[in-house]
């Protein structure tokens, strides 16, 4: 029986790897990047929001405005002719809607400008309408009521 054969009570081998808590190797840190460095700290989220705001003067953090849902009266009377045979009808936001022009949950605007021609009587409700589009409309005998701006 030689020394090396003896076991020794109590005894670990140290490892000295990754130094810094117990766990030895990457000592929980994972491999590479920020979070595995000494000193790491991320930026916080609102910092990159704050920096993307300009710097100048004036500047307001106000919504664009959207442009209205544009129709010709060429295109509205070749609908008024083949789907309501030249029936007199309300024009207003329910009406494109259900014609399948709009979605049904549309809240932006709609006008109507005055490319074309249109024979039927119509009522224009709630939508803005150009100049020529009013005279034509008028012109055929309908009429414009509560035109929004």
């Amino acid at each position: 029986m030689q020394l090396h054969h003896l076991l020794k009570l109590n005894s670990k081998t140290k490892r000295r790897i990754g130094r810094g808590g117990k766990r030895g190797s990457y000592s929980g840190r994972g491999v590479k990047g920020q979070k595995s460095r000494a000193g790491r700290r991320i930026r916080p989220a609102v910092r990159d929001l704050i920096l993307r705001l300009p710097k100048k003067r004036g500047f307001r953090n106000k919504p664009k405005s959207e442009k209205p849902a544009i129709f010709n009266l060429k295109d509205l009377s070749l609908l008024l002719k083949t789907r309501f045979q030249g029936t007199p009808v309300a024009l207003n936001k329910r009406f494109f809607a259900e014609a399948g022009l709009l979605p049904k949950n549309f809240s932006g605007r709609v006008k109507i400008l005055g490319k074309g021609d249109i024979s039927v009587p119509v009522r224009v409700e709630g939508i803005s309408v150009s100049k020529s589009a009013k005279t034509k409309i008028e012109k055929a005998g309908g009429r414009v009521e509560n035109e929004s701006r």
